[in-house]
C-alpha cells in the first residue's frame, strides 16, 4: 500500500475517534504518530521531530502562562472590573470585551484567550441578564483578530514564520504584523458593534441559575413556632445539617436578611428559615422541630443572594483533591465556607443527598458563597 493511502487511512481514523471523543484528542494524535512511524510512511526522528519544534514549545509555554492567570484568580479580577465599568450595557461590555480578548489574544495566543475567558463571559452574561450568545461569538471574534497582531497571537504565523526560516527567508519579527493586525481589529470591533451584534442569535440565559437545576422542590421557607425547641440555639449547636438533614441557606428576620449566616448564628422565634432538603423530610420533621413551612414561597436567584454571597457553577478540575471525595468526606462547607446545592454531570442533575457522592472530573457544582473565597 503507498504511502498516501496509509496516511489517509490513519487521517480517517483519528478524525473518526475525534468526532466520538472515547479517547481524549491528544491521545488520538499520538497514536498517530505512532501508526505513521510503524507503517514507515514516517522515519523516528521524523515522528519525534515535531516536540522539539519552536512552534511547539512555544505554545506550550503560553497554555503555562495561562494556566497561571486562571489560578492567581487575574482572569476572575478582570471579569469584576469589566462588569464594575459597563453593568448591564450591552453595548459596553461588548466592545470591552472583544477589546480585552484581542489585547490578552496577541500576546497569549487566541485558543488559550477564549478558552481562558470562557467561563467569566458566561458569568458575566448572567449577572448582566444578557443572552450568552450575545457575547460569546464577541469574544471569540476579538480573540481570532488580537491574535494576527502579534507573531505569537495564532499558530498560524509561527508556522509561516517557522517555514520561512527553512527556505532561508527572514522570519517575522515580534511585532512586525501589529500595523496590519490594529486596523483590523479596528474594522472588526466596529462592524461587530454596529452590524454584527444584531444578527447574532438570542439563545440561552433565559433562566436563573436555580430554574436551571430544578432546585425549586429542595428549597422552601420555614417559620420558627413559639414552642420550637431550636430557638436560643446558634445554627452549629441545633445542628439542622445532620438532625434534620436540612440545609440552612438564609435566615429572614423581620426586615433583614441574612444569607448563607454561619454557624454562630442564634435562632430566635419567628424567624424564616430558608433551607435545602426533600420535601417529605420538612413535613417529617415539622412537629417535632417546631418548624411550619410557607406554602407560598417563590424561589428565585436573588432569594440565595445578598451582598458578596452569590450563587455561582465551579468544575472540579482533573488535577483537584476533590476527585474521588463526597462532598461529606471532603468536609467541603468547613474547608471552603461554600455550600453547595447542587451537582451537574453531564447533565445528569444531583439534588437528592448530595453530600455522599462521589465527585468526578467534570463536575459542575451550584454553590452558595462569597466570590472570593473561590
Amino acid at each position: 500500500m503507498s504511502p498516501i493511502a496509509i496516511t489517509l487511512i490513519l487521517l480517517l481514523v483519528a478524525v473518526v475517534l475525534f468526532a466520538s471523543e472515547k479517547i481524549p484528542v491528544d491521545v488520538v494524535g499520538i497514536l498517530l504518530v505512532i501508526g505513521l512511524v510503524m507503517t514507515n510512511v514516517l522515519t523516528v526522528q521524523e515522528g519525534l521531530s515535531g516536540f522539539g519544534d519552536n512552534i511547539i514549545i512555544t505554545i506550550g509555554g503560553l497554555f503555562v502562562l495561562t494556566g497561571g492567570l486562571v489560578k492567581t484568580g487575574i482572569v476572575d479580577l478582570i471579569g469584576r472590573r469589566l462588569y464594575r465599568i459597563s453593568g448591564s450595557n450591552e453595548f459596553l461590555l461588548t466592545a470591552l470585551i472583544m477589546a480585552v480578548a484581542a489585547i490578552c489574544a496577541s500576546v497569549l495566543k487566541n485558543t488559550t484567550t477564549t478558552a481562558m475567558f470562557l467561563p467569566v463571559v458566561l458569568g458575566l452574561a448572567n449577572r448582566a441578564k444578557i443572552s450568552p450568545s450575545k457575547l460569546l461569538m464577541p469574544l471569540a471574534f476579538g480573540a481570532i483578530l488580537g491574535g494576527s497582531c502579534t507573531l505569537i497571537g495564532t499558530s498560524t504565523n509561527l508556522a509561516v514564520s517557522g517555514a520561512m526560516q527553512r527556505y532561508g527567508m527572514q522570519p517575522y519579527s515580534m511585532f512586525e504584523l501589529t500595523p496590519v493586525g490594529i486596523i483590523t481589529v479596528a474594522v472588526g470591533l466596529i462592524y461587530m458593534l454596529f452590524v454584527g451584534r444584531k444578527l447574532l442569535p438570542n439563545r440561552g440565559g433565559e433562566e436563573s441559575l436555580t430554574e436551571q437545576y430544578s432546585i425549586r422542590e429542595y428549597v422552601s421557607e420555614v417559620l420558627v413556632l413559639p414552642a420550637s425547641h431550636l430557638i436560643g440555639k446558634t445554627l452549629g449547636e441545633a445542628n439542622i445539617n445532620l438532625e434534620l438533614d436540612l440545609t440552612v441557606l438564609g435566615i429572614i428576620r423581620g426586615e433583614e436578611q441574612k444569607i448563607a449566616p454561619s454557624p454562630n448564628e442564634p435562632i430566635e422565634e419567628g424567624d424564616l428559615l430558608i433551607v435545602e432538603g426533600k420535601l417529605a423530610d420538612i413535613l417529617n420533621v415539622k412537629s417535632e422541630a417546631g418548624l411550619e413551612i410557607r406554602a407560598d414561597f417563590k424561589l428565585n436567584d436573588r432569594d440565595l443572594e445578598s451582598g458578596d454571597v452569590e450563587l455561582l457553577e465551579v468544575m472540579v478540575m482533573r488535577d483537584s483533591s476533590l476527585v474521588g471525595q463526597t462532598l461529606k468526606s471532603a468536609n467541603f462547607r468547613q474547608n471552603y465556607d461554600l455550600t453547595v446545592l447542587a451537582i451537574n454531570r453531564h447533565g445528569e442533575k444531583f439534588l437528592d443527598k448530595i453530600s455522599s457522592v462521589r465527585l468526578r472530573f467534570g463536575d459542575v457544582l451550584l454553590v452558595q458563597g462569597n466570590r472570593r473565597l473561590i
